[in-house]
Protein backbone atom coordinates (compact mmCIF):
# COMPACT_ATOMS: atom_id res chain seq x y z
CA UNK A 1 0.00 0.00 0.00
CA UNK A 2 1.32 3.72 -0.70
CA UNK A 3 -1.48 6.10 0.22
CA UNK A 4 -4.48 6.19 2.45
CA UNK A 5 -4.32 5.70 5.77
CA UNK A 6 -3.01 3.76 8.94
CA UNK A 7 -5.96 3.22 11.07
CA UNK A 8 -3.83 2.23 14.73
CA UNK A 9 -6.38 0.51 16.68
CA UNK A 10 -5.29 -0.11 20.52
CA UNK A 11 -5.63 -3.24 23.01
CA UNK A 12 -8.59 -1.66 24.51
CA UNK A 13 -10.56 0.02 21.30
CA UNK A 14 -11.79 -3.28 20.46
CA UNK A 15 -15.32 -1.65 18.85
CA UNK A 16 -16.24 -0.85 15.35
CA UNK A 17 -17.86 1.89 16.66
CA UNK A 18 -14.22 3.66 17.60
CA UNK A 19 -14.17 7.37 15.65
CA UNK A 20 -10.95 6.14 13.63
CA UNK A 21 -12.81 2.97 11.77
CA UNK A 22 -15.72 5.07 11.33
CA UNK A 23 -13.65 7.90 9.53
CA UNK A 24 -11.64 5.52 7.50
CA UNK A 25 -12.06 4.19 4.08
CA UNK A 26 -12.28 -0.20 3.78
CA UNK A 27 -10.92 0.06 0.64
CA UNK A 28 -7.92 2.35 0.65
CA UNK A 29 -6.88 2.11 4.37
CA UNK A 30 -5.20 -0.34 6.54
CA UNK A 31 -5.90 -1.24 10.09
CA UNK A 32 -2.68 -2.15 12.71
CA UNK A 33 -3.37 -4.18 15.80
CA UNK A 34 -0.38 -4.96 17.72
CA UNK A 35 0.26 -7.32 20.85
CA UNK A 36 3.41 -5.56 22.57
CA UNK A 37 5.50 -6.56 25.24
CA UNK A 38 5.74 -2.89 26.48
CA UNK A 39 1.94 -2.94 27.30
CA UNK A 40 2.25 -6.55 28.82
CA UNK A 41 4.84 -5.63 31.32
CA UNK A 42 4.73 -1.48 32.22
CA UNK A 43 3.28 -3.19 35.41
CA UNK A 44 3.44 -7.09 35.79
CA UNK A 45 -0.81 -7.92 34.73
CA UNK A 46 -2.27 -10.96 35.70
CA UNK A 47 -1.66 -13.90 33.10
CA UNK A 48 -5.47 -14.13 32.62
CA UNK A 49 -5.75 -10.23 32.34
CA UNK A 50 -2.93 -10.32 29.39
CA UNK A 51 -4.38 -13.91 28.26
CA UNK A 52 -7.97 -11.82 27.91
CA UNK A 53 -6.92 -8.88 25.72
CA UNK A 54 -4.64 -10.47 23.48
CA UNK A 55 -7.23 -12.94 22.89
CA UNK A 56 -10.16 -10.62 22.56
CA UNK A 57 -7.50 -8.78 19.92
CA UNK A 58 -7.36 -11.39 17.81
CA UNK A 59 -10.53 -11.94 17.73
CA UNK A 60 -11.56 -8.69 16.91
CA UNK A 61 -9.10 -8.50 14.09
CA UNK A 62 -11.17 -10.93 13.11
CA UNK A 63 -14.54 -9.18 12.69
CA UNK A 64 -12.65 -6.78 11.21
CA UNK A 65 -11.67 -8.74 8.48
CA UNK A 66 -15.20 -10.31 7.81
CA UNK A 67 -16.20 -6.47 7.83
CA UNK A 68 -13.96 -6.14 5.05
CA UNK A 69 -10.85 -4.50 6.40
CA UNK A 70 -7.51 -4.82 5.64
CA UNK A 71 -5.69 -5.98 8.91
CA UNK A 72 -2.53 -6.09 9.92
CA UNK A 73 -1.97 -8.26 12.83
CA UNK A 74 1.69 -8.30 14.82
CA UNK A 75 1.38 -11.22 17.35
CA UNK A 76 3.40 -10.89 20.09
CA UNK A 77 5.99 -13.72 18.72
CA UNK A 78 6.14 -12.17 15.72
CA UNK A 79 9.90 -11.91 13.85
CA UNK A 80 10.67 -8.44 13.86
CA UNK A 81 8.17 -7.07 16.66
CA UNK A 82 9.93 -4.18 18.31
CA UNK A 83 7.42 -4.39 21.33
CA UNK A 84 6.03 -1.26 21.50
CA UNK A 85 3.60 1.10 20.41
CA UNK A 86 5.64 3.55 18.34
CA UNK A 87 8.11 1.10 17.30
CA UNK A 88 5.08 -0.68 15.67
CA UNK A 89 3.82 2.34 13.88
CA UNK A 90 7.46 2.76 12.52
CA UNK A 91 7.67 -0.38 10.76
CA UNK A 92 4.21 0.23 9.43
CA UNK A 93 4.69 3.67 8.41
CA UNK A 94 7.84 2.18 6.75
CA UNK A 95 6.06 -0.46 5.10
CA UNK A 96 2.89 1.28 3.91
CA UNK A 97 4.12 5.01 3.41
CA UNK A 98 0.64 6.24 4.19
CA UNK A 99 -0.64 9.77 3.79
CA UNK A 100 -2.00 9.85 7.34
CA UNK A 101 -2.46 7.94 10.31
CA UNK A 102 -5.53 7.66 12.10
CA UNK A 103 -5.64 6.45 16.13
CA UNK A 104 -8.42 7.46 18.66
CA UNK A 105 -7.71 9.07 21.60
CA UNK A 106 -5.45 6.57 24.14
CA UNK A 107 -7.40 6.26 27.28
CA UNK A 108 -3.90 6.20 29.31
CA UNK A 109 -1.59 9.27 29.84
CA UNK A 110 1.75 7.86 28.89
CA UNK A 111 -0.19 6.43 25.65
CA UNK A 112 -1.42 9.75 24.42
CA UNK A 113 2.50 11.01 25.13
CA UNK A 114 3.63 8.18 22.41
CA UNK A 115 0.86 9.92 20.05
CA UNK A 116 1.73 12.86 20.54
CA UNK A 117 5.34 12.35 19.33
CA UNK A 118 4.49 10.29 16.21
CA UNK A 119 4.15 13.13 13.42
CA UNK A 120 7.10 15.05 14.69
CA UNK A 121 8.70 11.14 14.49
CA UNK A 122 7.79 9.80 10.99
CA UNK A 123 6.40 12.80 9.46
CA UNK A 124 2.87 11.49 8.66
CA UNK A 125 0.09 13.99 9.58
CA UNK A 126 -1.52 11.83 12.56
CA UNK A 127 -5.77 12.84 13.28
CA UNK A 128 -6.40 11.90 17.35
CA UNK A 129 -10.00 11.41 16.93
CA UNK A 130 -12.44 11.66 20.71
CA UNK A 131 -13.32 8.31 21.74
CA UNK A 132 -17.42 8.46 21.89
CA UNK A 133 -17.85 5.41 22.94
CA UNK A 134 -17.28 7.20 26.39
CA UNK A 135 -20.54 9.50 27.01
CA UNK A 136 -19.18 12.24 28.80
CA UNK A 137 -17.13 14.11 26.26
CA UNK A 138 -13.95 15.27 27.58
CA UNK A 139 -14.46 19.13 27.21
CA UNK A 140 -18.06 18.60 28.84
CA UNK A 141 -16.57 17.11 31.91
CA UNK A 142 -13.61 20.21 32.12
CA UNK A 143 -16.59 22.77 32.02
CA UNK A 144 -18.39 21.14 34.42
CA UNK A 145 -15.20 21.11 36.46
CA UNK A 146 -14.56 24.42 36.53
CA UNK A 147 -15.24 26.31 38.99
CA UNK A 148 -16.57 24.15 41.35
CA UNK A 149 -15.54 24.23 44.89
CA UNK A 150 -16.58 20.21 45.31
CA UNK A 151 -16.17 18.00 42.29
CA UNK A 152 -18.88 15.26 44.18
CA UNK A 153 -20.19 12.78 41.60
CA UNK A 154 -23.38 13.03 42.69
CA UNK A 155 -23.92 16.37 41.59
CA UNK A 156 -21.98 15.00 37.77
CA UNK A 157 -24.18 12.13 37.97
CA UNK A 158 -27.26 14.24 37.96
CA UNK A 159 -25.60 16.37 35.17
CA UNK A 160 -25.27 12.55 33.33
CA UNK A 161 -28.94 11.56 33.95
CA UNK A 162 -30.22 14.59 32.49
CA UNK A 163 -27.91 14.61 29.10
CA UNK A 164 -28.83 11.16 28.77
CA UNK A 165 -32.40 10.81 29.27
CA UNK A 166 -31.73 7.58 31.30
CA UNK A 167 -34.11 7.12 34.21
CA UNK A 168 -35.88 9.81 34.17
CA UNK A 169 -39.79 11.12 34.23
CA UNK A 170 -39.22 14.63 32.14
CA UNK A 171 -37.04 16.91 34.30
CA UNK A 172 -37.48 14.92 37.19
CA UNK A 173 -35.43 11.64 38.52
CA UNK A 174 -37.86 8.87 38.27
CA UNK A 175 -39.14 6.87 41.45
CA UNK A 176 -39.04 10.69 43.39
CA UNK A 177 -35.13 10.63 43.84
CA UNK A 178 -31.46 10.60 41.90
CA UNK A 179 -30.28 7.62 44.03
CA UNK A 180 -31.61 4.48 46.28
CA UNK A 181 -28.12 3.65 47.22
CA UNK A 182 -29.38 3.44 51.19
CA UNK A 183 -31.32 0.84 49.78
CA UNK A 184 -28.33 -1.44 48.58
CA UNK A 185 -26.72 -2.79 51.71
CA UNK A 186 -28.03 -5.38 52.68
CA UNK A 187 -25.77 -8.37 53.69
CA UNK A 188 -26.35 -11.44 52.09
CA UNK A 189 -27.32 -15.18 53.66
CA UNK A 190 -25.04 -17.84 52.53
CA UNK A 191 -28.15 -20.00 51.62
CA UNK A 192 -29.33 -17.44 49.39
CA UNK A 193 -29.22 -18.87 45.42
CA UNK A 194 -26.71 -17.59 43.63
CA UNK A 195 -26.75 -16.86 39.65
CA UNK A 196 -23.28 -17.76 37.82
CA UNK A 197 -22.28 -15.47 35.35
CA UNK A 198 -21.75 -17.63 32.13
CA UNK A 199 -18.28 -19.42 30.94
CA UNK A 200 -17.21 -19.84 27.34
CA UNK A 201 -15.14 -22.80 26.55
CA UNK A 202 -11.37 -21.59 24.68
CA UNK A 203 -11.74 -21.88 21.54
CA UNK A 204 -8.53 -22.51 19.12
CA UNK A 205 -7.54 -18.76 19.36
CA UNK A 206 -8.08 -18.73 22.79
CA UNK A 207 -5.75 -22.00 23.42
CA UNK A 208 -3.15 -20.60 21.28
CA UNK A 209 -3.51 -17.52 23.60
CA UNK A 210 -3.05 -18.90 26.23
CA UNK A 211 0.13 -21.86 25.78
CA UNK A 212 1.90 -17.89 24.65
CA UNK A 213 1.05 -16.13 28.14
CA UNK A 214 1.71 -19.12 30.14
CA UNK A 215 5.26 -19.75 28.37
CA UNK A 216 5.86 -16.10 28.04
CA UNK A 217 4.55 -14.42 31.27
CA UNK A 218 5.17 -17.97 33.62
CA UNK A 219 6.26 -15.56 36.57
CA UNK A 220 3.50 -13.04 36.51
CA UNK A 221 0.98 -12.80 39.40
CA UNK A 222 -2.35 -14.98 38.98
CA UNK A 223 -3.56 -18.25 37.51
CA UNK A 224 -4.55 -18.33 33.98
CA UNK A 225 -6.96 -21.48 34.05
CA UNK A 226 -9.19 -21.68 34.21
CA UNK A 227 -9.68 -19.61 31.40
CA UNK A 228 -13.57 -18.73 30.91
CA UNK A 229 -13.88 -14.99 29.88
CA UNK A 230 -15.55 -14.11 27.48
CA UNK A 231 -13.38 -12.68 24.81
CA UNK A 232 -15.88 -11.91 21.43
CA UNK A 233 -18.49 -9.32 20.95
CA UNK A 234 -21.32 -11.64 20.67
CA UNK A 235 -20.37 -13.86 23.94
CA UNK A 236 -20.03 -10.23 25.95
CA UNK A 237 -23.49 -9.60 25.13
CA UNK A 238 -24.35 -13.16 26.24
CA UNK A 239 -22.59 -12.77 29.21
CA UNK A 240 -24.81 -9.31 29.95
CA UNK A 241 -27.70 -10.89 28.82
CA UNK A 242 -27.36 -13.04 31.58
CA UNK A 243 -26.68 -10.89 34.05
CA UNK A 244 -29.73 -8.74 33.37
CA UNK A 245 -32.32 -12.09 33.35
CA UNK A 246 -30.48 -13.75 36.11
CA UNK A 247 -28.96 -11.47 38.94
CA UNK A 248 -29.87 -7.49 38.17
CA UNK A 249 -33.21 -7.47 40.14
CA UNK A 250 -31.25 -8.51 43.14
CA UNK A 251 -27.99 -6.88 42.01
CA UNK A 252 -29.19 -3.49 44.28
CA UNK A 253 -29.76 -5.54 47.28
CA UNK A 254 -26.64 -7.09 47.71
CA UNK A 255 -24.08 -5.23 45.53
CA UNK A 256 -21.89 -4.29 48.80
CA UNK A 257 -22.28 -7.54 50.26
CA UNK A 258 -19.34 -10.52 50.77
CA UNK A 259 -19.74 -13.92 51.42
CA UNK A 260 -16.94 -16.76 52.03
CA UNK A 261 -16.66 -18.96 48.16
CA UNK A 262 -19.11 -16.56 46.34
CA UNK A 263 -16.90 -14.66 44.36
CA UNK A 264 -19.78 -13.21 42.23
CA UNK A 265 -22.47 -13.11 44.26
CA UNK A 266 -25.29 -10.98 41.93
CA UNK A 267 -22.51 -8.52 39.93
CA UNK A 268 -22.52 -8.48 36.46
CA UNK A 269 -18.55 -8.62 35.74
CA UNK A 270 -18.74 -7.45 32.88
CA UNK A 271 -16.48 -4.17 33.56
CA UNK A 272 -13.74 -5.78 31.61
CA UNK A 273 -15.70 -6.44 28.64
CA UNK A 274 -16.89 -2.52 28.90
CA UNK A 275 -13.40 -0.99 29.01
CA UNK A 276 -11.57 -3.04 26.42
CA UNK A 277 -14.88 -2.05 23.98
CA UNK A 278 -17.02 -5.38 23.58
CA UNK A 279 -20.19 -3.79 24.98
CA UNK A 280 -21.21 -0.57 24.97
CA UNK A 281 -21.92 1.57 27.92
CA UNK A 282 -24.94 3.42 26.91
CA UNK A 283 -26.32 0.51 25.46
CA UNK A 284 -26.16 -1.58 28.90
CA UNK A 285 -27.73 1.16 30.35
CA UNK A 286 -30.49 1.50 27.95
CA UNK A 287 -31.25 -2.14 28.22
CA UNK A 288 -31.55 -1.80 32.55
CA UNK A 289 -33.52 0.34 31.94
CA UNK A 290 -35.56 -0.79 29.60
CA UNK A 291 -35.83 -3.88 32.46
CA UNK A 292 -37.29 -1.35 35.11
CA UNK A 293 -39.89 0.07 32.84
CA UNK A 294 -41.07 -3.17 31.87
CA UNK A 295 -41.15 -4.30 35.87
CA UNK A 296 -38.94 -6.83 35.52
CA UNK A 297 -36.21 -4.88 37.98
CA UNK A 298 -36.62 -2.78 41.15
CA UNK A 299 -35.59 0.97 40.89
CA UNK A 300 -32.80 0.63 43.13
CA UNK A 301 -31.10 -2.05 41.12
CA UNK A 302 -31.93 -0.09 37.59
CA UNK A 303 -30.44 3.19 39.61
CA UNK A 304 -27.58 1.55 41.05
CA UNK A 305 -26.03 -0.40 38.00
CA UNK A 306 -26.68 2.85 36.19
CA UNK A 307 -25.31 5.09 38.42
CA UNK A 308 -21.85 2.88 38.55
CA UNK A 309 -21.28 3.12 35.13
CA UNK A 310 -22.91 6.81 33.58
CA UNK A 311 -22.02 8.38 37.12
CA UNK A 312 -19.11 6.61 38.63
CA UNK A 313 -17.03 5.16 35.27
CA UNK A 314 -17.43 8.58 33.39
CA UNK A 315 -16.62 10.58 36.19
CA UNK A 316 -13.67 8.69 37.07
CA UNK A 317 -12.47 9.68 33.95
CA UNK A 318 -12.65 12.67 34.08
CA UNK A 319 -10.83 13.15 36.71
CA UNK A 320 -8.15 11.50 35.66
CA UNK A 321 -7.93 13.60 32.25
CA UNK A 322 -8.41 16.56 34.81
CA UNK A 323 -5.65 15.94 37.08
CA UNK A 324 -2.69 14.04 35.16
CA UNK A 325 0.34 13.88 35.03
CA UNK A 326 1.02 13.99 38.56
CA UNK A 327 -2.04 12.45 40.43
CA UNK A 328 -0.24 9.00 40.23
CA UNK A 329 2.07 10.37 42.71
CA UNK A 330 0.11 12.00 45.39
CA UNK A 331 0.03 11.05 48.79
CA UNK A 332 -1.88 13.38 51.15
CA UNK A 333 -1.52 11.41 54.42
CA UNK A 334 2.33 10.92 53.40
CA UNK A 335 2.15 7.12 53.54
CA UNK A 336 5.14 5.13 52.67
CA UNK A 337 5.06 1.55 53.81
CA UNK A 338 5.59 -1.06 51.62
CA UNK A 339 2.96 -3.57 50.27
CA UNK A 340 2.83 -6.55 52.47
CA UNK A 341 3.69 -9.68 50.76
CA UNK A 342 0.12 -11.20 51.54
CA UNK A 343 -1.04 -9.13 48.21
CA UNK A 344 0.51 -11.09 45.85
CA UNK A 345 0.53 -14.80 48.01
CA UNK A 346 -2.98 -14.36 50.03
CA UNK A 347 -1.26 -15.96 53.14
CA UNK A 348 -2.35 -14.44 55.83
CA UNK A 349 -4.50 -15.29 58.66
CA UNK A 350 -7.15 -12.74 58.08
CA UNK A 351 -10.07 -13.97 56.40
CA UNK A 352 -11.28 -11.36 54.33
CA UNK A 353 -7.98 -10.60 52.59
CA UNK A 354 -7.32 -13.74 52.32
CA UNK A 355 -10.64 -14.51 50.01
CA UNK A 356 -10.11 -11.35 48.56
CA UNK A 357 -6.80 -12.10 47.22
CA UNK A 358 -7.05 -15.79 46.69
CA UNK A 359 -10.09 -14.91 44.38
CA UNK A 360 -7.96 -12.16 42.88
CA UNK A 361 -5.43 -14.70 41.63
CA UNK A 362 -8.06 -17.12 40.47
CA UNK A 363 -10.15 -14.78 38.78
CA UNK A 364 -8.62 -11.68 37.97
CA UNK A 365 -11.77 -10.69 39.13
CA UNK A 366 -12.99 -8.72 42.87
CA UNK A 367 -16.10 -6.64 43.33
CA UNK A 368 -16.32 -3.36 44.29
CA UNK A 369 -16.61 -3.31 47.93
CA UNK A 370 -13.77 -6.18 47.89
CA UNK A 371 -11.69 -3.61 46.28
CA UNK A 372 -12.45 -0.56 48.21
CA UNK A 373 -13.14 -1.67 52.11
CA UNK A 374 -10.92 -4.87 52.18
CA UNK A 375 -8.00 -4.38 50.25
CA UNK A 376 -8.36 -0.80 49.96
CA UNK A 377 -8.79 0.25 53.57
CA UNK A 378 -6.17 -2.65 55.01
CA UNK A 379 -3.73 -0.44 53.09
CA UNK A 380 -5.51 2.73 53.97
CA UNK A 381 -5.16 2.31 57.51
CA UNK A 382 -1.64 0.65 57.92
CA UNK A 383 -0.28 3.34 56.03
CA UNK A 384 0.81 1.56 52.70
CA UNK A 385 2.63 3.43 49.91
CA UNK A 386 -0.46 4.61 47.82
CA UNK A 387 1.85 4.34 44.35
CA UNK A 388 2.39 0.91 45.24
CA UNK A 389 -1.18 -0.07 45.90
CA UNK A 390 -1.98 1.60 42.47
CA UNK A 391 0.52 -0.35 40.81
CA UNK A 392 -1.23 -3.57 42.49
CA UNK A 393 -4.48 -2.76 41.48
CA UNK A 394 -3.58 -1.64 37.42
CA UNK A 395 -1.93 -5.29 37.51
CA UNK A 396 -4.20 -7.76 38.85
CA UNK A 397 -7.92 -7.46 37.84
CA UNK A 398 -8.95 -7.36 34.05
CA UNK A 399 -10.56 -4.29 33.83
CA UNK A 400 -8.11 -2.29 35.23
CA UNK A 401 -6.96 0.47 33.31
CA UNK A 402 -5.17 3.37 34.57
CA UNK A 403 -7.90 5.66 33.33
CA UNK A 404 -10.53 4.08 36.07
CA UNK A 405 -8.35 2.70 38.23
CA UNK A 406 -6.02 5.43 39.30
CA UNK A 407 -8.77 7.51 40.50
CA UNK A 408 -10.54 5.05 42.41
CA UNK A 409 -7.51 4.28 44.76
CA UNK A 410 -5.41 7.65 44.79
CA UNK A 411 -9.12 9.09 44.98
CA UNK A 412 -11.60 6.93 46.40
CA UNK A 413 -9.65 4.21 48.16
CA UNK A 414 -6.62 6.20 49.97
CA UNK A 415 -7.37 9.81 50.30
CA UNK A 416 -4.14 10.23 48.68
CA UNK A 417 -5.70 13.60 46.82
CA UNK A 418 -6.35 14.92 49.55
CA UNK A 419 -10.41 15.22 49.42
CA UNK A 420 -10.76 15.95 45.74
CA UNK A 421 -12.67 13.36 44.97
CA UNK A 422 -13.97 11.59 48.07
CA UNK A 423 -15.71 13.37 50.96
CA UNK A 424 -13.86 11.27 53.85
CA UNK A 425 -11.22 8.45 53.84
CA UNK A 426 -12.48 5.38 53.56
CA UNK A 427 -11.19 4.22 56.95
CA UNK A 428 -13.07 1.32 59.02
CA UNK A 429 -12.65 -1.31 61.80
CA UNK A 430 -13.92 -4.90 61.46
CA UNK A 431 -17.50 -3.84 62.29
CA UNK A 432 -17.93 -2.85 59.03
CA UNK A 433 -16.95 -6.10 57.65
CA UNK A 434 -18.44 -8.50 60.09
CA UNK A 435 -21.55 -6.44 58.89
CA UNK A 436 -21.35 -6.93 55.51
CA UNK A 437 -19.92 -10.64 55.33
CA UNK A 438 -19.78 -13.95 56.70
CA UNK A 439 -15.95 -13.69 56.95
CA UNK A 440 -15.21 -12.77 60.42
CA UNK A 441 -16.78 -15.49 61.74
CA UNK A 442 -14.49 -18.33 60.13
CA UNK A 443 -11.24 -15.85 60.78
CA UNK A 444 -8.36 -16.39 63.82
CA UNK A 445 -9.00 -13.25 65.00
CA UNK A 446 -11.75 -11.71 66.89
CA UNK A 447 -13.76 -8.71 65.13
CA UNK A 448 -15.17 -8.14 68.71
CA UNK A 449 -11.81 -6.88 70.02
CA UNK A 450 -9.91 -3.85 70.06
CA UNK A 451 -6.49 -5.04 70.85
CA UNK A 452 -4.44 -7.50 72.04
CA UNK A 453 -3.07 -10.15 69.81
CA UNK A 454 -6.20 -12.13 68.86
CA UNK A 455 -8.07 -8.69 67.69
CA UNK A 456 -8.70 -8.29 64.29
CA UNK A 457 -5.72 -6.26 62.93
CA UNK A 458 -8.22 -3.75 61.66
CA UNK A 459 -9.17 -2.65 65.08
CA UNK A 460 -5.74 -1.24 66.36
CA UNK A 461 -5.10 0.36 62.85
CA UNK A 462 -7.98 1.78 62.65
CA UNK A 463 -7.59 3.78 66.07
CA UNK A 464 -3.85 4.17 65.30
CA UNK A 465 -5.02 6.04 61.75
CA UNK A 466 -7.16 8.10 63.75
CA UNK A 467 -4.60 8.60 66.19
CA UNK A 468 -1.72 9.21 63.56
CA UNK A 469 -3.89 11.40 61.09
CA UNK A 470 -5.78 13.47 63.28
CA UNK A 471 -4.71 16.71 62.17
CA UNK A 472 -5.42 16.68 58.46
CA UNK A 473 -8.97 14.86 59.82
CA UNK A 474 -10.50 16.38 62.44
CA UNK A 475 -11.65 18.90 60.16
CA UNK A 476 -13.56 16.85 58.17
CA UNK A 477 -17.37 16.48 58.84
CA UNK A 478 -18.01 12.70 58.19
CA UNK A 479 -14.61 12.17 60.56
CA UNK A 480 -14.49 14.00 63.44
CA UNK A 481 -16.58 12.22 65.49
CA UNK A 482 -14.55 9.45 65.16
CA UNK A 483 -11.52 11.79 66.30
CA UNK A 484 -14.16 12.93 69.45
CA UNK A 485 -14.54 9.78 70.26
CA UNK A 486 -10.98 8.30 69.92
CA UNK A 487 -9.70 11.48 72.31
CA UNK A 488 -12.10 10.40 75.12
CA UNK A 489 -10.52 6.90 75.20
CA UNK A 490 -8.31 6.67 78.68
CA UNK A 491 -4.44 6.88 77.86
CA UNK A 492 -4.16 3.18 79.04
CA UNK A 493 -6.68 2.13 75.88
CA UNK A 494 -4.89 4.68 73.41
CA UNK A 495 -1.14 2.99 74.90
CA UNK A 496 -2.76 -0.68 74.01
CA UNK A 497 -4.00 0.73 70.53
CA UNK A 498 -0.09 2.05 69.81
CA UNK A 499 0.86 -1.46 70.98
CA UNK A 500 -0.95 -3.47 69.07
CA UNK A 501 -0.90 -1.71 65.85
CA UNK A 502 2.93 -1.32 66.11
CA UNK A 503 3.36 -4.94 66.63
CA UNK A 504 0.58 -5.57 63.09
CA UNK A 505 2.90 -3.10 61.29
CA UNK A 506 6.03 -4.74 62.40
CA UNK A 507 4.92 -8.16 61.22
CA UNK A 508 4.41 -7.09 57.61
Amino acid sequence: MSGGSLIVVLGDQLSPALPSLQAGDKARDRVLIAELIEEATYVRHHKKKIAFIFSAMRHFAEELRAAGWTVDYVPLDAPGNSGSFTGEVARAVAACKPERIIVTEAGEWRVAQMIAGWEAAFGVSVEVLPDTRFICPLPVFREWAQGRKSLRMEYFYREMRRRTGLLMDGGEPAGGQWNFDAENRKAAAPDLFMPRPPVFAPDAITLEVLALVGARFADHFGDIEPFHFAVTRRDAEAAFAAFVQRALPRFGDYQDAMLEGEPFLYHAVIAQYLNCGLLDPLAVCRAVEAEWRAGRVPINAAEGFIRQIIGWREYVRGIYWLTMPGYERRNYLEHTRVLPEFYWTAETEMACLSAAITQTRTHAYAHHIQRLMVTGTFALIAGIDPHALHEWYLSVYADAYEWVELPNTVGMSQFADGGLLASKPYAASGAYINRMSNHCGNCRYNVKQRTGPDACPFNPLYWDFIARQRGRIAGNPRMAQMVRTYDKFADAEKARIAASAAAILARL
